[in-house]
């Protein structure tokens, strides 16, 4: 499970260091996308496999299932987690999320996300307030 915060940068070649809490579990190779909210998405090759099975049910003669299918997976890269911790980010995944030199990585369970540090910061800013909404709409998790 990934759960956590981390700011790191982005060097001039598009390299961003992989917050070391996460690298175990998502080992050498992993698989980055286009996420939603403008974030990118990363997942073990194991949940990547779950999901593109998963996405392989929807029908295709459904249009919006069509078009989710080529953006998600168009974006998709297999990276490699360097020597020193770093993975290469293509740079059409750069420019999808909006990233700059500062970037922060979070942990979402089964996944992490990669966010351009203003656009995290902003996104946080606009749905704090609304979180117990959120969880109240949601489900009764019985905390």
């Amino acid at each position: 499970m990934f759960m956590g915060e981390f700011n790191h940068q982005l060097d001039t070649k598009g390299r961003m260091i992989v917050p070391a809490k996460f690298r175990d579990s998502l080992s050498e190779n992993f698989v980055i996308t286009r996420g939603l909210d403008k974030c990118l998405f990363g997942y073990t090759l194991d949940e990547w496999q779950k999901i593109e099975e998963k996405l392989k049910a929807l029908p295709i003669t459904k249009k919006d299932a069509r078009k989710f299918m080529r953006l998600f997976f168009s974006g998709a890269t297999e990276v490699e987690i360097d020597k020193q911790g770093r993975i290469n980010i293509p740079q059409n995944l750069r420019e999808y999320a909006g990233l700059s030199k500062e970037c922060t990585v979070i942990g979402v369970s089964n996944r992490i996300e990669i966010w351009d540090k203003n656009g995290w910061n902003q996104f946080y800013e606009d749905t704090e307030d609304q979180f117990e909404e959120i969880a109240e709409e949601l489900i009764d998790f019985d905390f």
